[in-house]
Protein backbone atom coordinates (compact mmCIF):
# COMPACT_ATOMS: atom_id res chain seq x y z
CA UNK A 1 0.00 0.00 0.00
CA UNK A 2 1.29 3.52 -0.77
CA UNK A 3 0.20 6.86 0.37
CA UNK A 4 0.38 9.20 -3.21
CA UNK A 5 0.78 13.28 -2.77
CA UNK A 6 0.77 15.23 -5.70
CA UNK A 7 1.20 19.22 -5.46
CA UNK A 8 -0.18 20.38 -9.00
CA UNK A 9 -1.20 23.75 -10.19
CA UNK A 10 -5.09 24.62 -9.58
CA UNK A 11 -6.43 25.06 -12.96
CA UNK A 12 -4.92 21.59 -13.89
CA UNK A 13 -7.36 19.61 -11.38
CA UNK A 14 -9.80 18.65 -13.46
CA UNK A 15 -7.04 17.91 -15.88
CA UNK A 16 -6.38 15.29 -13.54
CA UNK A 17 -9.52 14.26 -12.26
CA UNK A 18 -10.29 13.32 -15.77
CA UNK A 19 -6.80 11.06 -16.09
CA UNK A 20 -7.29 9.50 -13.35
CA UNK A 21 -11.15 8.33 -13.54
CA UNK A 22 -9.81 7.05 -17.01
CA UNK A 23 -7.34 4.50 -14.76
CA UNK A 24 -10.88 3.84 -12.29
CA UNK A 25 -8.99 5.78 -9.32
CA UNK A 26 -11.65 7.76 -8.18
CA UNK A 27 -11.00 7.75 -4.79
CA UNK A 28 -9.34 10.75 -3.22
CA UNK A 29 -8.44 13.87 -0.73
CA UNK A 30 -8.02 17.79 -2.13
CA UNK A 31 -6.88 20.17 -0.57
CA UNK A 32 -6.38 23.88 -1.43
CA UNK A 33 -2.62 24.65 0.16
CA UNK A 34 0.06 27.78 -0.22
CA UNK A 35 3.28 26.94 -1.53
CA UNK A 36 6.71 27.64 -3.58
CA UNK A 37 8.82 25.88 -5.32
CA UNK A 38 11.61 27.02 -7.65
CA UNK A 39 9.43 29.38 -9.54
CA UNK A 40 9.97 31.08 -6.20
CA UNK A 41 6.89 33.88 -6.76
CA UNK A 42 6.38 37.08 -8.21
CA UNK A 43 6.57 40.79 -6.73
CA UNK A 44 2.94 43.03 -7.18
CA UNK A 45 2.16 46.20 -6.42
CA UNK A 46 -0.21 47.03 -3.70
CA UNK A 47 -1.77 50.61 -3.16
CA UNK A 48 1.67 51.57 -4.13
CA UNK A 49 3.86 50.01 -2.06
CA UNK A 50 5.82 46.27 -3.89
CA UNK A 51 4.76 43.43 -2.02
CA UNK A 52 6.11 39.91 -2.85
CA UNK A 53 4.11 36.97 -3.03
CA UNK A 54 6.05 33.98 -2.25
CA UNK A 55 3.50 31.47 -1.58
CA UNK A 56 1.55 30.29 -4.63
CA UNK A 57 -1.91 28.61 -4.93
CA UNK A 58 -1.39 24.95 -5.29
CA UNK A 59 -3.80 21.95 -5.06
CA UNK A 60 -3.11 19.11 -2.83
CA UNK A 61 -4.25 15.70 -3.76
CA UNK A 62 -3.51 12.45 -1.87
CA UNK A 63 -4.75 9.09 -3.25
CA UNK A 64 -4.12 5.73 -1.08
CA UNK A 65 -3.77 2.69 -3.70
CA UNK A 66 -2.24 -1.20 -3.72
CA UNK A 67 0.44 -1.85 -5.44
CA UNK A 68 -0.91 -2.47 -8.72
CA UNK A 69 -2.32 0.80 -8.83
CA UNK A 70 0.76 3.45 -7.76
CA UNK A 71 2.34 3.58 -11.65
CA UNK A 72 -1.13 3.91 -12.88
CA UNK A 73 -2.20 6.49 -10.40
CA UNK A 74 1.70 8.34 -11.25
CA UNK A 75 1.24 8.35 -14.72
CA UNK A 76 -2.50 9.80 -14.97
CA UNK A 77 -1.09 12.78 -12.70
CA UNK A 78 1.47 13.93 -14.65
CA UNK A 79 -0.66 13.41 -17.95
CA UNK A 80 -3.21 15.90 -16.81
CA UNK A 81 -0.82 18.27 -14.51
CA UNK A 82 2.51 18.45 -16.84
CA UNK A 83 2.67 21.82 -18.85
CA UNK A 84 6.26 21.82 -19.63
CA UNK A 85 6.83 24.73 -17.24
CA UNK A 86 8.26 25.15 -14.12
CA UNK A 87 5.97 24.94 -11.17
CA UNK A 88 3.81 22.00 -12.50
CA UNK A 89 4.42 20.65 -9.47
CA UNK A 90 5.84 17.37 -7.26
CA UNK A 91 4.45 13.88 -6.64
CA UNK A 92 5.75 12.25 -2.88
CA UNK A 93 5.40 8.25 -2.45
CA UNK A 94 4.82 7.05 1.06
CA UNK A 95 4.40 3.64 2.34
CA UNK A 96 1.26 3.20 3.67
CA UNK A 97 1.89 0.66 6.75
CA UNK A 98 -2.05 0.47 7.95
CA UNK A 99 -5.33 1.31 6.55
CA UNK A 100 -8.50 0.84 8.70
CA UNK A 101 -11.74 1.14 6.66
CA UNK A 102 -14.22 2.54 10.03
CA UNK A 103 -17.56 1.50 8.44
CA UNK A 104 -16.59 -2.25 8.02
CA UNK A 105 -13.69 -2.62 9.98
CA UNK A 106 -11.81 -3.95 7.50
CA UNK A 107 -7.66 -3.37 6.98
CA UNK A 108 -4.89 -3.35 5.23
CA UNK A 109 -5.57 -3.50 1.05
CA UNK A 110 -9.06 -4.59 1.07
CA UNK A 111 -10.22 -1.51 3.22
CA UNK A 112 -8.43 0.89 0.57
CA UNK A 113 -10.44 -0.78 -2.11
Amino acid sequence: MKLIIAYIQPEKLNDVKQELFKEDICKMSITNSLGCGQQGGYTESYRGYEVEVNLLQKIRIEIAVNEDYVDKTIKAIIAGAKTGHIGDGKIFILDLVECIRIRTGETGSEAIG
